[in-house]
C-alpha cells in the first residue's frame, strides 16, 4: 500500500531524482524524506489517522484541499507532458548547498497536502484498523520499510539511470502518467468518501 502511493513521480521524488543525478547530498536527502515519512506514518497509525477520520470537518480539509492539490498538480504535470518545452531531468539543478537543499526537501514534504494523505489519512487509518498494538506496529514497520526502499532506490538508482532520465521523450511519458493519476486521485477523493 505504502509503495502504490508514494511511487508517483511528485516534487519530492524529483528533487531525490535530481540529487541523485547530480549526485550531491542523496544521502542526506534520502534519509531526511525517509525519517519524514517514518513520523507521519506513526502519527498516522498510532492515533493522528483515525482522529481525522473521526472529525468530519478535518477529513473534508483533507479531502478537498488534498482533491485541489492534486488537480493543480495533475494539471501542472500535464503541461509539462504536452508542452513542446519539456526537457530531460538534469542533475546541473542539483548543484546547491546542504541546507538549502534539506531546507526544499523539508518544505515539499511538509508543505504538500498529499503527503499527510498519504501517509497520515490513508496509511495511518488502515493501520489503525489493525487489532492491536503488534498489528498497528507491523503495518508502520512494513509502511516504513517500503519507504525507505523507495527512496534509497529513487536516490542512489538515479545515477544508473540517468542516461534514460535525461531524455525528454522519457519525462513527458512520466508527466503523462503522473497527470493521469492525480487527476484519478482527485476524483476519487471526490466522488468516494474516505
Amino acid at each position: 500500500m505504502t509503495a502504490g502511493l508514494i511511487v508517483a513521480i511528485g516534487a519530492q521524488n524529483a528533487l531525490v531524482l535530481r540529487q541523485g543525478l547530480a549526485r550531491a547530498h542523496v544521502g542526506p536527502v534520502v534519509v531526511l524524506c525517509t525519517l519524514s515519512d517514518w513520523l507521519l506514518i506513526l502519527l498516522g497509525v498510532f492515533g493522528l489517522g483515525a482522529l481525522v477520520q473521526s472529525s468530519p470537518a478535518l477529513l473534508a480539509l483533507f479531502r478537498y484541499g488534498g482533491a485541489a492539490f492534486l488537480f493543480v498538480y495533475g494539471a501542472r504535470a500535464a503541461q509539462r507532458a504536452w508542452g513542446s518545452g519539456t526537457q530531460g531531468l538534469h542533475g546541473s539543478a542539483a548543484a546547491h548547498g546542504l541546507l538549502p537543499t534539506l531546507g526544499s526537501a523539508l518544505a515539499l514534504t511538509y508543505l504538500n497536502p498529499h503527503v499527510y494523505l498519504d501517509t497520515v489519512v490513508l496509511l495511518g487509518g488502515v493501520g489503525a484498523q489493525q487489532p492491536n498494538a503488534a498489528g498497528r506496529a507491523a503495518f508502520a514497520l512494513g509502511a516504513g520499510l517500503a519507504s525507505l526502499m523507495w527512496f534509497t532506490t529513487l536516490g542512489f538508482g538515479a545515477a544508473a539511470a540517468s542516461r534514460w532520465l535525461q531524455r525528454p521523450a522519457v519525462w513527458r511519458a512520466i508527466d503523462a502518467g503522473v497527470a493521469a493519476v492525480m487527476f484519478v486521485v482527485a476524483a476519487q477523493l471526490l466522488f468516494n468518501p474516505l
